[in-house]
């Protein structure tokens, strides 16, 4: 065979075409994999949902008005607990404590009258 008929370019153009079929796979795999969608928490209590993470704090009451988060953080250090706020992906606002804290907080928090 002589080499100036082409034939010895089949073999990078087969290398080049199945990278780039291995490529679309591979996109399309990864496409259906970040656009799949997160569970839905619903309506209700979600101080308990983990959809959130935190890091060392969890969350001790979530509220929309943030005079009223401003309250529970006053009620909070009152009650010697250390308190910060956030706000989640809905807007709402998050007031977080410490995770050895929390359960002391939701029960302070749940006995406010704020709420």
């Amino acid at each position: 065979m002589a080499s100036g008929n082409g034939w010895y370019l089949i073999g990078p153009l087969i290398a080049v075409g199945l990278v780039g079929l291995l490529g679309a796979v591979f996109w399309r795999m990864g496409l259906q994999w970040t656009l799949a969608s997160e569970p839905d928490p619903g309506p209700g209590l979600t101080i308990f949902g983990d959809i959130d993470d935190y890091g060392l704090l969890c969350p001790a009451a979530v509220t929309t008005d943030a005079d009223v988060a401003d309250e529970i953080k006053q009620l909070l250090g009152d009650a010697g607990i250390r308190a910060t706020q956030t706000y989640d992906r809905d807007g709402r606002t998050v007031v977080l404590v410490f995770a050895e804290e929390v359960e002391a907080a939701r029960r302070l928090v749940g006995d406010s009258p704020a709420l």
